[in-house]
């Protein structure tokens, strides 16, 4: 399993633009959790090759602000793989565009279940998992 843990690791690197910015010219809160819950989708994803879904998030934390002209990092890493749920620990690194600065800028834990053919949550299955 911790092979499969491994090899479902899953990086997206996006550039800080205006239409990311709140009012006070830093990234918008909303728009991060999307790009961490669509990475934590993927992870849960492959790790399971399954239908999976959102349970819920645990608090999300906020670190560091990030200002224009950053690059970030979002990184989804299976934290626990239980019998129903799915724990998926997802890290926002940022960078300077142009220096060489980077720090962990926020992080949360979202927690998912499969769905079975009905759209129903079921119990995962690992016995494809090595």
């Amino acid at each position: 399993m911790e092979e499969q843990i491994l090899r479902s690791e899953t990086r997206q690197f996006k550039a800080i633009f205006p239409n990311t910015l709140n009012a006070n010219e830093t990234l918008f809160g909303g728009q991060a959790m999307k790009w961490m819950d669509e990475v934590a989708y993927i992870t849960a994803t492959r790790f399971t090759r399954q239908k999976m879904f959102t349970v819920n998030t645990e608090n999300i934390y906020f670190l560091k602000t990030v200002h224009p002209n950053s690059i970030v990092e979002i990184v989804g890493k299976i934290e626990k793989a239980g019998a129903v749920k799915l724990r998926v620990k997802v890290e926002i690194y940022a960078e300077e565009m142009y220096g060489q600065n980077r720090e962990k800028v926020v992080e949360s834990v979202f927690v998912f279940a499969a769905l079975d053919d009905n759209m129903k949550p079921k119990r995962i299955d690992y016995s494809n998992i090595k």
